[in-house]
């Protein structure tokens, strides 16, 4: 049975990515926050990004209506309770998401499959906290979600094969390209890259190069689309930094270890384009290198 109706918990940068690909796609949405003021952030960006797709003319004006009206949005947790499918894109902490779960645990339908977008926590840790452990998946969307193809679709020792399969098909029917992992903090995509990233801060602290040399070296010498500093800035340093610390508390091992000059940037608030400064100066035309 395929996936028609589908909850998103949370509608920030990721969730309302999350909700308008699968509006895009036919598919009937809930979308739930906190807040009203929230909520209507969360409509704001994903009307923003169907007009953003208007222009470029990817979809029709008649396309973004119907999308529009697919997608309906709540503060009311129980509005959830008939999903299909409900995808949690909330704040990356264990403890909020296992209370989430818990909760609509006790709302949904047995057949319900729950699913985190988390980055870097452990899929398992959140199968323990509900009856329904066989029914709990990774579904980690990339930013921006309308954009980027990719989808990592997360097994626990756990998970059953029925529940891998559908959320499998479902990330497949929104045009993405689902692949399979295990369940490691990091699963692939940031197992891979937050080691390089931390490693590239580090050969910078270590004065092997200015931070535009190495990322113009690794745009230009490697064929990446953007050099380590960057790409640090552009998902965020907190972020960065959030998902560092998880990992190494995961794998106790040096590669992951936060960089000084990384918490140093975060702790001055200087998070990246979100924040107009990180490694970089974003007020003026152009990104220009700051000090550090």
């Amino acid at each position: 049975m395929s996936v028609q109706k589908v909850g998103v918990a949370g509608c920030g940068l990721m969730g309302s990515g999350i909700a308008e690909v699968a509006a895009r796609a036919g598919k009937d949405v809930v979308v739930r926050e906190v807040s009203k003021e929230a909520v209507e952030a969360g409509r704001g960006r994903i009307e923003a990004s169907l007009t953003r797709a208007l222009k470029r003319e990817k979809i029709s004006s008649e396309e973004r209506d119907e999308v529009l009206e697919r997608i309906s949005f709540t503060q009311d947790l129980a509005d959830l309770a008939d999903r299909d499918l409900v995808i949690e894109a909330i704040i990356e902490e264990l403890e909020a998401k296992n209370e989430l779960f818990g909760t609509l645990d006790e709302l949904c339908g047995p057949e319900t499959i729950f699913a985190s977008n988390t980055s870097s926590l452990t899929i398992t840790e959140m199968a323990a906290a509900v009856n329904r452990p066989d029914r709990v998946v990774g579904l980690h969307f990339f930013n921006p979600v309308p954009v980027m193809k990719l989808v990592e679709v997360v097994r626990t020792i756990a998970t059953s094969e029925e529940a891998f399969d559908r959320t499998f098909a479902f990330a497949r029917s929104l045009g993405k390209e689902p692949i399979a992992a295990k369940d490691n903090s990091g699963f692939v995509v940031n197992l891979l890259l937050v080691p390089y990233m931390l490693d590239a801060i580090r050969q910078l602290e270590r004065g092997v190069a200015s931070m535009r040399d190495m990322d113009t070296a690794m745009v230009l010498g490697c064929g990446y689309p953007m050099g380590p500093f960057t790409l640090c800035d552009f998902v965020g340093n907190d972020t960065t930094l959030r998902i560092a610390e998880i990992m190494f508390e995961e794998y106790r091992e040096e590669r992951y270890a936060p960089p000084p000059l990384l918490k140093r940037l975060v702790a001055m608030g200087r998070y990246g384009r979100k924040s107009g400064k990180g490694f970089y100066d974003y007020s003026g035309d152009e990104p220009t290198p700051l000090p550090v």
